[in-house]
């Protein structure tokens, strides 16, 4: 049990959630159109939490051996922080992780596309080759684009647009504009819980040389493009229920402005940059809960 818990604890599964909210929109939206398959739903489960545990070794391994996390960082301690795991061992976990991706994108395409549509197969495997790559270079190497506040931008198109509309276009063969929208707000939600974690990390960030938007907004403009990704998402998201309806179920997806709102109200009232940090699990879970009623509206 001792050697696994921090292993555990490197998964972060608390981001799990999170990084499968866009598969469960575009999966549902899918089943709305009467495209669904229970096993490529499954297999895209799979395939996108094992890219997401690739991420977060990655990022463990890319702060800790650049020295990002120290003992000035507020978060969680990491595991080659606190020397439970060596960057050895993360590295050779790393390289397990990426096969496991592999394995599954391949077989997740082949599910899909079988021996047929060629270009599509082309697409997805250079999509599922660039998601591989996008997870491990958030930290990792001279050039991460964690470090040069381009991790928002990254964090929109794989965990909203790639992953409701790719996830989408998996079952059905075609895109779709129902699905765009959805894909937007996903996006800036997901874009919203990594600004936390940036506005959390401001100072320790900032001193290792971590370039992140939050760093270049500084505190006070990092707060108001925190609560415009929120608040844009809400807006959005009505604008969809409206411009979508079809019956009062669809609209489910409104009871996730409650927690929304108390976040916002909560971000509004922080003065210290650790208060952040409880706010995290809130909104990747507040995502989640709103990817699960927008889609189940619609398949009710």
């Amino acid at each position: 049990m001792k050697t696994i818990k921090p292993w555990l604890s490197a998964f972060r599964l608390r981001t799990l959630p999170l990084s499968i909210s866009g598969i469960i929109v575009g999966s549902c939206f899918a089943h709305f159109n009467g495209f669904f398959n229970i096993y490529i739903f499954l297999l895209a489960i799979l395939t996108t939490i094992c890219l997401q545990i690739l991420s977060n070794l990655a990022n463990d391994y890319g702060d800790g051996i650049k020295g990002t996390d120290n003992e000035q960082r507020i978060g969680p301690e990491r595991a080659i922080q606190s020397g439970a795991i060596t960057s050895h061992q993360m590295f050779e976990a790393i390289k397990i992780n990426i096969l496991l991706a592999i394995v599954l994108s391949f077989s997740l395409i082949y599910l899909s596309f079988g021996q047929g549509h060629f270009l599509y197969v082309l697409v997805f495997f250079f999509l599922a080759g660039a998601s591989i790559i996008a997870a491990m270079n958030y930290t990792m190497g001279n050039k991460a684009y964690g470090y040069r506040g381009l991790g928002d931008l990254f964090v929109f198109i794989f965990f909203g647009l790639l992953s409701v509309i790719g996830s989408y276009f998996l079952y059905t063969k075609h895109l779709d504009h129902l699905i765009v929208l959805p894909s937007i707000v996903i996006g800036l939600l997901s874009v919203g819980v990594l600004n936390l974690n940036n506005m959390r990390d401001i100072e320790n960030d900032k001193q290792a040389g971590k370039i992140t938007l939050a760093v270049r907004l500084g505190p006070r403009l990092a707060k108001m493009y925190h609560k415009s990704l929120i608040i844009s998402a809400m807006i959005i998201s009505l604008i969809f229920g409206v411009l979508y309806y079809k019956s009062p179920s669809n609209l489910l997806f409104l009871i996730a402005f409650l927690p929304l709102s108390i976040h916002l109200k909560k971000i509004n009232e922080v003065t210290s940059p650790k208060d952040y940090d409880p706010q995290l699990k809130v909104l990747a879970l507040s995502t989640f809960i709103l990817s699960i009623l927008l889609g189940v509206g619609y398949i009710l």
